[in-house]
Parts: structure tokens; sequence; C-alpha cells
């Protein structure tokens, strides 16, 4: 008989002024708790069809919601704003306790998508005892050098351009532009900053992020997608390296091994390969 699975909405509160709501897939008997943080704009919701695969492996999935989108009270504007420092030191604890409550003395892993797996890394390093194993699907670092070309040549030029109009309209208008959401300009400085400069930091937080993330040792799972312009290989190996005395396995996928176009975000729909994959 299947282990019966719960679907729940977690409330969680990081902070005075910000709630939100973790969506949840339970199997009863669970041993093991994933926390999976969403790319750049993306609501934890289109998550579900993950999350419903590995819960259906006996793992129980907990998809953060970031501030700023989704169930998140909040939104980015002029008088709203945000970076990586509320994202690692206030949400994601918050995360983490409702998951320690709701399934204690489980194995902890953390992962995600694209900004998602960044920011897990830099958790990780900042509190090296929130998760055993690391996952990281479609992910990777901004940093311009470590992208191929013709790619690498104007991403400098676009990190620029998209900080500057998010500090001139209060918030990157992802939605208009084609680009994550409705982004706190907060956000988008630390990002961008790595983009050209290749090591992590946040503002406002008095910590070396690359060298707190260097003394992490997760086991770490990574898979690519053969055509991720957006996260190539080549991202999300200079990523891992952050990490250097983990151990890791890096698998690319394309459209045979994935059964689906080997893009960005084309997996999320069709996740059902990139979970065994993460479980082997």
């Amino acid at each position: 008989m299947a282990d019966p699975i719960e679907a729940l909405e977690l409330d969680v509160q990081a902070d005075a002024g910000h709630r939100g709501q973790l969506q949840a897939r339970v199997p009863a008997s669970a041993q093991t708790t994933l926390l999976w943080l969403p790319a750049l704009g993306v609501t934890a919701r289109h998550y579900l069809p993950f999350a419903d695969a590995l819960a259906a492996r006996g793992v129980a999935v907990f998809v953060h919601e970031w501030r700023g989108h989704g169930s998140s009270n909040l939104r980015a504007d002029r008088r709203n704003n945000w970076g990586y420092r509320e994202l690692l030191t206030l949400d994601l604890p918050a995360s983490e306790a409702v998951i320690a409550q709701r399934v204690p003395q489980a194995a902890r892993v953390i992962g995600g998508h694209s900004l998602g797996g960044q920011l897990a890394c830099c958790r990780l390093g900042l509190s090296p005892h929130t998760a055993e194993r690391l996952w990281l699907v479609a992910s990777g670092a901004p940093y311009w050098r470590a992208f191929p070309s013709p790619t690498r040549y104007w991403l400098p030029f676009a990190y620029r351009f998209l900080n500057w109009l998010a500090h001139g309209s209060g918030a990157l208008p992802g939605r208009r532009i084609g680009f994550g959401g409705q982004e706190a300009r907060g956000v988008i400085d630390d990002w961008s900053r790595t983009g050209l400069s290749g090591r992590y930091a946040a503002a406002g937080l008095d910590v070396d992020l690359d060298a707190a993330m260097g003394a992490a040792t997760p086991d770490i799972r990574g898979v690519a997608m053969l055509h991720d312009w957006l996260g190539p290989e080549s991202s999300l190996r200079f990523l891992v390296s952050k990490l250097r005395h983990a151990p890791h396995r890096i698998d690319v996928f394309d459209e045979v091994a994935l059964g689906a176009r080997a893009d960005h975000y084309a997996w999320m729909k069709q996740p059902q390969r990139v979970v065994e994959r993460l479980l082997d």
C-alpha cells in the first residue's frame, strides 16, 4: 500500500513584517526532507509536480516562497526593499524551523533551481548544519566569465542595465521585460554584483560568503540542461567550485535523457527523470 501523502500549505512568519507559506508534500513515514528554493520570480506552486514526484518516492518536500512573490504578503516597490541578507538570515531560517517542527529527526536536504540553488549554497555557508545534502537543478552562478561565448560578452552590460532599471523603477519590472518577476532592487544589487565579480556577498551582512561556502561539505548532486543558456553546465560547475571540499556529481541532461526540452524550465512539468537522478 502506498504511503499516504499530505498536501499542506504551512504558514511561515519570518519577521514582524513578512509572512508567507510553504507548499508541502509530506509522506506519512518520510525519513528525508527537502527544502526547495525557487528560481528568481517563480512562485512555489510551480514546483508542485516536482514535489509530488519526490513525495511518491518517500521524500517530504517543502517549497519555499520567496519574499515578494506568491503567498508572501509583501511586494517589492520603492517602499519595500530587501536583499540576500533578509532572504538568507530571516526567511530561510523561518522555513527551516517549520520543517523541523513538522518532520523532526529526518535527514535534511536543501536545494534549488537557478537563483534558488545559489542561495541554497550561501545558506549552507552561513549554517553548515542546515542540511547534509545539496541538490541543484538548472542552477549556476551568474558570473559572466563562467558562461560560454557569445553570452559571456554581453552579460556585464545586462547586469548593469538591470541594476539601473531596478533602481530607477523602485523594483525590477521583471514581468514587463520578460526576466524574473517584480524583484526588489536589493536582490538585483546582490545578484548583479556576483554576476560582475564572481563573488557572493549580501549588503548589510558582515560575512565573507565565498569563504563560508568553502568550509561547507554537503554531498552535492547537480543536474544541468544541455540547452539551458541561463544556467549552462559551466556556470553550475563554477558555483559548485565554491564548495571546494564538498563531494559532488554533476549530470547533464539532453532531450533523450529528460524526455522533454532540456532547457531552464521544461523539467518542472516533467520532473520524473530529474527526481530519479537526484535519488540515484
